[in-house]
């Protein structure tokens, strides 16, 4: 079964995301009080547990959900596989994939702590189409491809 293992916020672009114990997330928006929230279409940006594992195995030290700056930490569903397109149920929310992967920008924070970062291949991004609250252990559904 598909499950969030972390919401995470920040206040500042291009910096590591804190854990919430619960996120509110508004339609057309994104996660309330986070930097990435707005009006356009990677409002939400989430990332697998197993992606942060393989980095691990590769030797990268200290990953913990949101050093990748992923608002949502998911597990047992493969992100970056899903269309553009695809509408998931995540908690209390309805969001779905704008874009697979993102380009690095030069000086990217997480590249220089991390070594790599995986957010431009494995993380995808969504725009909430029905707010709601999602907090860890929820469960993720695909409801429509």
């Amino acid at each position: 079964m598909a499950k969030v293992i972390s919401v995470n916020i920040s206040d500042k672009k291009g910096v590591i995301k804190t854990p919430m114990s619960e996120g509110t997330f508004k339609e057309e928006h994104g996660l309330q009080g986070d930097a990435h929230a707005g009006n356009w279409h990677r409002q939400v940006s989430l990332l697998g547990q197993e992606s942060i594992d393989t980095m691990i195995k590769l030797g990268a030290k200290g990953l913990v959900p949101g050093k990748f700056a992923e608002n949502i930490t998911t597990e047992g569903i493969v992100l970056y596989k899903l269309p553009v397109g695809t509408r998931l149920k995540i908690g209390g929310t309805i969001q779905e994939v704008t874009q697979i992967g993102k380009k690095c920008h030069d000086g990217c924070a997480i590249k220089k702590q991390v070594g790599k970062c995986i957010m431009p291949t494995e993380g995808i991004f969504t725009k909430i189409i029905k707010g709601g609250t999602v907090k860890p252990g929820d469960s993720i559904e695909v409801i429509e491809e």
